[in-house]
């Protein structure tokens, strides 16, 4: 819990000042949940953050389409392929939203046969 002169200058920070959480809580050494509660108690509803489209978004049923049938393709032909298309981004860009695209095996439980001694 925190005191009643910290909420108090936390809110006068955001309000007359116009800091922004994180410099809130760097400036008064407190974590930037604490000063988000205290604005959020207070009224002051932070817009929620909405996830940017990426370059890669528009070429995503394709990817997703070739590596349903080519699980094994690797990025960099993939890559090839959408720059083709039109895809105008980094390959570096490309290769990790094409890992995070990328079907994953599933798991698989063993158990070792070898009896202990």
């Amino acid at each position: 819990m925190i005191s009643r002169e910290l909420e108090v200058e936390i809110l006068r920070l955001h309000r007359a000042e116009h800091w922004k959480i994180g410099t809130i809580a760097a400036q008064l050494h407190t974590h930037h949940s604490t000063v988000r509660r205290v604005l959020m108690q207070a009224g002051l509803v932070q817009a929620p953050e909405l996830p940017r489209a990426s370059m890669v978004d528009p070429y995503k049923g394709f990817i997703l389409e070739t590596l349903t049938k080519y699980p094994t393709l690797r990025a960099s032909r993939l890559y090839a392929m959408v720059r083709e298309r039109g895809y105008r981004g980094s390959a570096t860009h490309f290769r990790h939203r094409v890992a995070q695209l990328r079907p994953r095996p599933p798991a698989e439980a063993y158990r070792s046969i070898a009896a202990r001694p």
